[in-house]
């Protein structure tokens, strides 16, 4: 059996009966045992009563978290002319048309984030068994198919984040980094759960929300009173 380093060990003896504990709580373990050599990203997973494979318990959604993410995200565009120079003036990293989608085709992904125009979406729809695993296929419910693409560049660049429930019923995302300070987290975490909740779909049956575990990326992790967590 593989026998964990000393500094997971050590975390895993102070997680340990740690059960359901409050956000605050969470936050202040999972910063204080966060001790790589690089700033770890804080991350949140949460297991949902739903059965993606339906229409109707489909959860997906975007949030602003109130402190940013702390990461740097690269942003890609669909566009032309005007709108492809709008891009450009608010940030975009990529900007193209039938030239992006031929460098996407080819495998050179280098960006987080996808943003397209409504006329776009022919070509970019020819991309979708390559960005839509990857979760970056435009969409104009996360406010990705838009003609604002300055608006939509700049939240991309500010901390905002797209979140899809995967076939598990699982929905994670990085909430933040281990240099941010835990009132920083506790409010990031807040605003990633509150989104989630209201992004309750209309078929879920039962319990929506089952467990919430937040972690570093080098960390255990420890769950979250749901309770606690939503504020009911």
């Amino acid at each position: 059996m593989a026998k964990y380093g000393k500094r997971t060990t050590a975390a895993r003896e102070q997680f340990a009966g740690k059960r359901e504990v409050t956000v605050e709580e969470a936050v202040a373990l999972v910063k204080n045992n966060a001790k790589a050599k690089f700033d770890e990203t804080v991350e949140i997973a949460m297991n949902l009563g739903v059965d993606p494979r339906h229409a109707d318990q489909m959860v997906r959604g975007v949030v602003s978290l109130p402190n940013g993410t702390g990461k740097t995200v690269r942003v890609a565009v669909f566009a032309r002319d005007e709108k492809a120079e709008e891009a450009k003036a608010a940030g975009a990293d990529i900007v193209g048309a039938e030239d992006l989608m031929e460098t996407v085709q080819s495998g050179k992904i280098e960006f987080d984030r996808c943003i397209a125009t409504p006329d776009m979406m022919p070509i970019v729809g020819r991309l979708g068994k390559v960005l839509g695993p990857r979760n970056l296929m435009p969409n104009p419910k996360v406010g990705t198919v838009t003609m604002d693409v300055k608006a939509a560049v700049e939240a991309a660049k500010g901390g905002e984040v797209q979140f899809k429930v995967e076939k598990a019923g699982v929905v994670h995302a990085g909430i933040g980094k281990a240099s941010f300070t835990e009132d920083q987290l506790t409010e990031n975490v807040r605003a990633f759960v509150g989104a989630v909740s209201k992004n309750k779909p209309a078929g879920a049956k039962g319990t929506y929300m089952k467990k919430i575990v937040v972690s570093s990326t080098m960390g255990p992790g420890v769950s979250v009173s749901v309770e606690n967590a939503t504020g009911n």
